[in-house]
């Protein structure tokens, strides 16, 4: 009799753990940026092998728990070699508007310092904003807008790549 009660208890929860396949109930998540920064020229300005006069970065969170609070990112290159900063996250996400549970807006502040060089000497440090403005609802977590030194540079689009282009 145990077996048999074992045994309905072990094909009850095989039962239960089985899914439909669906993925309705998964949450699509779209946050990494990939931003690049260019001169007037079309120069990519990280990119010391072309010039002189480059650039170097760092990232921190404005909303962070201490005042230097950095925030991870990597330099990489595209094919052609031009650099970009890629950001996936890492800032401290601070509500906007949270009314609607099926639908709410979040956002990061960060400092980008520039650093930039001449012949491998800082001669200059320029500090800028970035902000991050994030959509949530619950089939989806994803980047909606960033906006540089509160210009907007970037809008998603529904199935695109979250690319911004700055020009200093």
């Amino acid at each position: 009799m145990r077996n048999i009660v074992f045994g309905f208890l072990v094909v009850f929860c095989a039962f239960l753990s089985c899914r439909n396949g669906d993925d309705e109930d998964l949450q699509k998540i779209d946050q990494i940026i990939n931003i690049y920064m260019k001169n007037d020229a079309g120069r990519d300005l990280f990119h010391k092998k072309k010039d002189t006069t480059y650039f170097t970065y760092s990232m921190n969170d404005v909303n962070g728990d201490k005042d230097i609070a950095p925030v991870s990112s990597s330099l990489k290159a595209t094919s052609d070699s031009t650099l970009f900063i890629e950001y996936i996250a890492g800032a401290k996400r601070v509500g906007l508007d949270t009314l609607d549970p099926n639908n709410k807006t979040y956002h990061s502040v960060i400092t980008v310092s520039l650093l930039k060089h001449l012949n491998n000497t800082v001669i200059d440090t320029i500090s800028e904003e970035l902000e991050i403005q994030y959509r949530w609802t619950p089939s989806v977590f994803e980047v909606s807008k960033v906006y540089y030194n509160d210009t907007l540079r970037f809008t998603k689009t529904p199935g695109s790549s979250n690319v911004v282009t700055i020009v200093k």
